[in-house]
């Protein structure tokens, strides 16, 4: 019998010929952390895709945000005809989604022809350094915590309107006010619900700065989990909202106002489930977790781009915003691009740098892949920093996506942990991501040179 919400082969059958479950959503994240894939019909998933898996377009790791088709990825091209490549589910993963009448999710894995993992696939990248870790008889554990801006305006009438003048679901600063989340509750508990339905354990819900901005926070767990659950509440938010009459976003930074975050916790533990970031005292980081957190210091700038992946991303880095703006690390400190945080077996760091937008699985990689250098180097420690790290004389965050673009690409650190290929590719998207800005005439510069210029 499957936990709460998830669903065993046999149970899948089971509700397909009651007629409670009539389809089947196959999907996969893309590199923008999107959930991409088919509606199947239950029989046929049980008797071909569960035995010959099910094939993809190849161009959905290899587009844009608009998902039209690039130039200059090695993967696929017109050259290359844009073949295939294999859908593999997850198992483990399949599960009710109760925010759609009658439908079961699972997640699928994406090799390429001749059934090996593609590399550069989101989640083969977080499997990669997860097995790197297991080598050293360790574990992942995680969670994301994603802020949202929801709007009492639907997802078609913002784009009527071009995004302008959307009314706010608050109008004033609900950060942690119980009464300005009632005014909200019906669909945060909609949301709440479905997830606890699907097998995502919600721990909470709160207000936040910005004008209807809000969290909802979930169990931390294995980092493959946790990086699958974000992805699909991410996706069953939007649908339940857009049900609603309502529009929520996760873009970094929507307006002038707080950004949209994504604290992004992390510990480890060894094969007997003991927390490792603990000393022997019981109370202080251990020799471990220093070198850890020396590893995240020392590769924070050159692996940005996996935590700010778009041009947006950079506006959240603003001092005094609780957006980090320098690479250090506190003690609960807010003002630290890492703040280490929790008591006993809880002890764990908590990266700030990630915003809204971004893609878990790649976030979560580079976080393991930079501790895994600090433990295995033995990188000396970088020191504990105390006060506001907003004006201290710190490493900073890199400004814009075309530094950590340079900076991501030129890392001989990246090439070792992901592979020189996966590189190229990410480096592509940035590239892509660059271009298309810098091709753009924004109402900014209208409104600024139309008359006066």
């Amino acid at each position: 019998m499957a936990k709460q919400g998830t669903l065993t082969l046999p149970e899948l059958r089971a509700l397909a010929e009651a007629g409670e479950i009539d389809t089947v959503l196959m999907a996969a994240p893309d590199m923008q952390g999107r959930l991409q894939g088919k509606r199947v019909m239950p029989k046929f998933f049980l008797e071909s895709v569960t035995v010959d898996a099910a094939e993809g377009c190849a161009y959905l790791l290899a587009t844009d945000i608009e998902c039209a088709p690039v130039d200059g990825y090695a993967l696929t091209s017109w050259e290359k005809g844009y073949g295939d490549f294999v859908f593999v589910p997850d198992m483990a993963t399949l599960r009710i989604a109760p925010w759609q009448p009658g439908a079961a999710m699972v997640l699928c894995d994406i090799e390429l022809l001749g059934r090996h993992p593609a590399e550069m696939a989101p989640r083969s990248m977080l499997k990669k350094q997860l097995a790197r870790l297991k080598t050293h008889g360790l574990s992942a554990y995680a969670a994301t915590e994603l802020e949202f801006i929801l709007f009492r305006t639907s997802y078609e009438e913002a784009w009527s309107s071009g995004y302008r003048n959307l009314a706010p679901a608050n109008q004033y600063n609900c950060d942690y006010s119980m009464l300005g989340t009632a005014r909200v509750e019906p669909v945060i508990r909609k949301i709440r619900n479905a997830m606890e339905a699907a097998g995502i354990q919600v721990e909470n819900s709160k207000g936040e700065c910005n004008l209807g901005q809000h969290e909802i926070n979930f169990r931390y767990g294995d980092a493959l989990s946790a990086a699958d659950g974000h992805v699909i509440y991410k996706e069953a938010a939007k649908e339940i909202a857009a049900e609603s009459g309502h529009a929520l976003t996760f873009m970094a930074k929507f307006n002038e106002r707080e950004g949209n975050s994504c604290h992004t916790h992390l510990s480890l533990r060894d094969a007997a489930g003991k927390a490792v970031f603990l000393g022997e005292d019981g109370h202080h980081p251990s020799k471990l977790f220093l070198q850890f957190l020396a590893g995240l210091i020392a590769h924070a700038a050159e692996l940005a781009f996996f935590f700010a992946p778009n041009i947006n991303s950079y506006k959240r880095y603003a001092a005094g915003s609780f957006a980090p703006t320098a690479i250090a690390w506190g003690l609960d400190n807010r003002t630290c691009a890492f703040r280490v945080l929790g008591h006993g077996k809880s002890l764990r760091v908590e990266n700030r740098l990630p915003g809204g937008d971004v893609n878990p699985y790649l976030a979560l990689a580079a976080m393991i892949a930079a501790g895994l250098d600090g433990i295995e180097q033995d990188l000396a420690p970088a020191p504990m920093f105390t006060g506001n790290a907003y004006i201290a004389d710190l490493p900073r965050v890199p400004g814009m996506l075309a530094e950590a673009a340079r900076l991501f690409g030129a890392s001989e650190f990246n090439k070792a942990a992901f592979g020189a290929d996966v590189v190229t590719h990410y480096a592509q998207m940035a590239k892509v991501e660059l271009d298309a800005f810098n091709a753009a005439v924004t109402d900014w510069e209208r409104f600024r040179s139309f008359e006066r210029m």
